[in-house]
């Protein structure tokens, strides 16, 4: 039996096992080079502890660590540029390209940071490479995902594109609890001076070495985008995206509210955690842990079922539940003492957000054509990511500190509820999207 897997291009005939076999083998490659620009993004945040003094000598742990903190931000605004380098390069020079040119940019970005000399070793140029480390870095995961979440909706079945979808947001997940586990093992294996003389290298130079498979499984990936588009006039081009406002504004306006939510629950929420509801550090860690681990084995789940709803309808749940839900979730959050309780609603939260992680590559995917898909994709989202995620932490706690913490859940609220009026008035993607036309 034969089938024809069809492409932004026109069919390639295959068997129906090697077209299987196929698509698997080309989401698990796009899969490893998500988990791994994941890795190394996030091994910043967890190691910063260990070596924020060896580059920010002066003044005490928190200046330090605030100064560290700054560079790690350096890395969320440098992701619009990396969504439209990489985007334009996946337009115009082909999805292949552009991915194995972004997780080289994440090895030599964490290289870089895993055999940088300490101040005491060269001055004042060892800060100024970390910062450069990080701009790499940032730049690579701006690209990735523009580039990884077009080429997962294109090589999908289009009967499961929900499904292959979801593995992205998983994917990501599973790079940041890669990256934890890595900290913890090294901290069962070696002393804090160690840690801090040398140990917290090791998550860096384990992510380059990591970088490096990915690059060569992903040197012959198939390709899901034809000459033909890559040569059609507009290809990658501002210009062409511009005529594809629409579209660009249902982007922004879903990644400003859904990436809000999911910084909010994930990142944020283990500060929240300890300091409103007032948990320990460990209980904490510990509630954090187990609702990604359960956020990430939901992904997949909420892609079948976008398979059967539609993407619109997973969007229209999760802004409507969210709207109704951010707020008093945090208000009873704040008011509680119990773990469990805590647990129930961080999942709560969570399993909301999942309906939007779950299908955010494939939805933005198909609402672009496919020579300007990947800088449709990334670029926007990029640019809200940086905006409303980047910054959830920090409005969060300043928020906090002018006594009013509750601004930020009706802020949350807001954004929520401008998605669930982008959902509604948006069309059928099942009828009206790029993906299933031959463009």
């Amino acid at each position: 039996m034969s089938v024809s897997v069809v492409y932004p291009g026109g069919p390639i005939p295959q068997s129906a096992p090697e077209a299987a076999s196929g698509r698997l083998r080309s989401v698990a490659v796009a899969c490893s080079g998500n988990l791994v620009e994941w890795y190394d993004f996030f091994a910043y945040a967890f190691t910063a502890i260990y070596f924020a003094s060896s580059f920010f000598p002066t003044g005490d742990s928190t200046s330090q660590l605030l100064s560290t903190a700054g560079v790690f931000a350096v890395g969320f605004f440098m992701r619009p540029l990396g969504g439209w380098l990489f985007g334009w390069l996946a337009d115009t020079r082909g999805r292949r390209v552009s991915m194995v040119s972004s997780v080289s940019l994440m090895c030599l970005g964490s290289l870089l940071v895993a055999v940088l000399p300490t101040y005491g070793a060269i001055g004042i140029l060892a800060p100024a490479l970390l910062v450069v480390a990080r701009l790499l870095q940032g730049l690579s995961v701006g690209g990735e995902y523009g580039a990884s979440a077009t080429y997962m909706s294109e090589v999908a079945d289009p009967r499961r594109r929900g499904l292959y979808s979801s593995f992205q947001y998983a994917t990501i997940v599973a790079g940041q609890l890669l990256a934890l586990l890595t900290v913890v093992v090294l901290q069962q294996l070696l002393s804090p001076e160690d840690l801090k003389a040398w140990g917290w290298r090791v998550p860096f130079l384990i992510g380059a070495l990591a970088s490096v498979v990915v690059i060569w499984l992903r040197r012959d990936m198939r390709e899901t985008i034809t000459t033909e588009a890559i040569k059609r006039e507009g290809a990658g081009t501002i210009r062409s995206l511009l005529n594809h406002k629409h579209a660009a504004l249902i982007v922004i306006v879903f990644t400003a509210g859904g990436s809000l939510c999911f910084y909010t629950f994930s990142t944020y929420m283990q500060k929240f955690l300890i300091g409103t509801v007032h948990l320990s550090p460990s209980v904490a860690s510990l509630i954090m842990m187990v609702c990604l681990v359960l956020f990430m084995l939901e992904q997949p789940l909420c892609g079948l079922l976008s398979d059967r709803i539609g993407t619109r309808n997973m969007m229209i749940v999760f802004s409507s539940v969210m709207t109704l839900s951010a707020a008093p979730i945090l208000i009873v959050m704040s008011t509680i003492t119990s773990p469990v309780a805590a647990f129930g609603l961080v999942f709560f939260g969570l399993g909301t957000v999942c309906f939007y992680t779950s299908i955010s590559g494939v939805l933005k995917a198909d609402l672009f054509p496919t020579e300007i898909r990947a800088l449709g994709v990334g670029l926007p989202h990029a640019i809200a990511n940086a905006i409303f995620g980047g910054t959830a932490e920090y409005v969060a706690l300043a928020f906090k500190s002018a006594q009013h913490e509750n601004y930020f859940f009706y802020y949350i609220t807001a954004m929520a509820f401008f998605t669930l009026v982008a959902a509604v008035t948006m069309p059928d993607l099942r009828k009206t999207g790029h993906l299933s036309m031959r463009d």
